[in-house]
């Protein structure tokens, strides 16, 4: 297992007891709008997401680091942020972020997004982090860019939404950038 901590943060790997927090997580309507899995219509579905994240933990070379976010004190579950690896040839990730309404606008993904980084660049060699979002979601953008992230571009109509394809922002930043 894998512990990470920030100041007021400790981002821990995913285990199996999360299953209530994290289900209800993925099942609000404000965290699931720019989502493109949408709400888990189950419970078990919840549990096939909770089973592929610890399952990804025991696997050799490893591509996935899915963590949830907790407050140290008091300690209690904000979210869940996830590291997805590319190509080893490419030293790049992937991250993604869930915040649950209840802690939006404390600086909580920011945080967190910023220990992701961290962790990426200088525990697992990391050239390029990415981090992509539907282009009306401006809370997402914020987060990014405050962790540091370039706007690259947009992909047309990238996303799937229930009111049709979403145009998406890409974002990167590189070990230099974070280093330098």
């Amino acid at each position: 297992m894998i512990p990470l901590t920030t100041e007021r943060l400790s981002l821990r790997e995913i285990v199996a007891s999360d299953l209530n927090a994290i289900h209800a997580l993925l099942s609000l309507p404000e965290t699931d709008f720019y989502n493109a899995l949408g709400i888990p219509m189950t419970i078990e579905i919840t549990q096939g997401y909770i089973d592929n994240w610890v399952n990804h933990q025991q696997k050799d070379p490893r591509i996935l680091y899915a963590f949830t976010i907790e407050n140290k004190e008091p300690k209690q579950f904000l979210g869940l942020i996830a590291l997805t690896l590319g190509k080893p040839k490419y030293r790049n990730a992937e991250v993604w972020f869930k915040i649950h309404v209840e802690h939006w606008r404390k600086g909580f993904a920011t945080e967190a997004f910023k220990e992701l980084i961290r962790f990426g660049f200088n525990d697992l060699r990391l050239h390029r982090i990415e981090a992509g979002c539907a282009v009306e979601n401006i809370a997402s953008s914020k987060v990014i860019e405050k962790a540091g992230l370039t706007l690259e571009g947009t992909s047309r109509k990238l996303l799937p939404h229930m009111e049709g394809w979403l145009d998406c922002y890409t974002y990167a930043i590189l070990e230099e950038d974070h280093n330098g």
